[in-house]
């Protein structure tokens, strides 16, 4: 008969941020050895299993996400905030990328918590994140000593409004890389099967490559439903992980495409790419093509598309547009709407709606413009707060 061994409880709180949700731990109460905590974090949300039935992970990416905060020591930042992407059919937590929607809810955690003081109307936090060594400034309503949740303020992809969070990824060129582009060129080719395939990989907030979803077949409209729904779906996610895999190996974190495949699933990250058209959302939306200047679709690990649109998704597509000869460059200032090459606000069609991203810009000599930081605005919002109980 095996050691009885009770449960262990570590305070956390649950919170939603923009449309994805999280379990936010604060740095002083998870072990600081990597492997123990990986362990907690793993127990926490019940993975590895597909239905993470023994924890609190929702199933899908969207929902299997972790956030540890704890109070920076950082010249001008407030918090430092490390990201995992807790792995549902393996026992990884995955640190190498950052989550956007995620990030808005940090800002919130950190004034409710203490970690920064509340300031009346709009308090400043300043956040590194720590995956991608780049700063994030939350603008968050506050009121009565705490974040604001109601307001006025709606993001397709979550019912209802909330109190807007707007964020800054400062500076977010090259953040897994150190470069914008981390091949150096604005447009790839990638033979498969004897088919060349075009791509655009770009590196900023996160690094996504781009492709054109009419070479597989498809048109880039699909819900995720309707996509797997697919007869080809699992060969067109072939296809798609041989590209994927082949960004993982020239950022250096696999060493071939198994490996990529294995152990390197959160980054990169691929997305189809297309010029606006009309179609219906998840929800039932009928999205028109003169409201949107793209329509992006974008994958998960494990290649499952996601339902929604990834923050730092937005902000690499934002710095993309404002990168002249990518893919979605050509897509958001060659479709006439936009009269240069200069896209201060772009508005994504993704599956469940319509999603802003934004760019504060400066003109180069060359006409070009940099991205000094890539803008969104989001909600957030304290579901639950307690304690876990985990399995050590």
């Amino acid at each position: 008969m095996s050691e009885y061994k009770p449960n262990v409880k570590i305070p956390c709180v649950y919170m939603r941020g923009g449309t994805s949700k999280a379990v936010f731990f604060h740095d002083k109460d998870l072990p600081q050895d990597v492997e123990q905590r990986d362990k907690v974090i793993l127990s926490a949300f019940g993975s590895p299993d597909r239905r993470q039935i023994d924890g609190m992970g929702g199933a899908n990416t969207s929902t299997s996400k972790v956030a540890i905060i704890k109070k920076s020591s950082r010249p001008g930042i407030d918090v430092d905030y490390d990201f995992g992407q807790v792995d549902i059919a393996a026992p990884i937590v995955g640190k190498t990328m950052n989550c956007g929607n995620i990030s808005s809810a940090v800002g919130p955690f950190a004034i409710d918590e203490g970690l920064v003081e509340a300031v009346e109307p709009i308090t400043e936090v300043h956040i590194f994140n720590t995956n991608t060594q780049k700063e994030i400034i939350a603008q968050v309503p506050v009121k009565d000593g705490r974040a604001m949740t109601e307001g006025d303020f709606a993001i397709d992809g979550v019912p209802g409004t909330g109190a807007k969070v707007t964020l800054k990824f400062v500076g977010p060129q090259g953040a897994a890389s150190g470069k914008l582009l981390p091949t150096g060129n604005v447009k790839d080719t990638i033979e498969i099967d004897g088919k060349e395939y075009e791509y655009s990989f770009v590196d900023a907030a996160n690094p996504v490559i781009f492709v054109h979803p009419k070479d597989f077949g498809v048109t880039g409209t699909e819900t995720p439903a309707q996509f797997n729904a697919l007869p080809d779906c699992q060969e067109i996610c072939r296809k798609l992980e041989i590209i994927r895999g082949t960004g993982a190996i020239i950022l250096g974190f696999a060493k071939d495409l198994e490996d990529a495949k294995k152990n390197s699933q959160t980054l990169p990250k691929i997305a189809f790419a297309t010029k606006p058209v009309n179609y219906t959302a998840g929800n039932g939306t009928e999205i028109h093509a003169e409201d949107i200047d793209i329509v992006g679709r974008l994958f998960s690990v494990n290649m499952k598309m996601i339902d929604a649109y990834m923050g730092t998704g937005a902000i690499c597509t934002v710095t993309a547009a404002n990168t002249p000869g990518t893919i979605v460059n050509e897509i958001i200032c060659g479709n006439g709407k936009i009269p240069s090459n200069r896209a201060p606000h772009i508005r994504i069609g993704h599956p469940w709606g319509i999603m802003d991203a934004y760019a504060d810009l400066k003109e180069n000599e060359d006409g070009t413009h940099t991205v000094l930081s890539g803008n969104l605005d989001r909600t957030a919002r304290r579901i639950m707060e307690g304690y876990v109980y985990v399995r050590v």
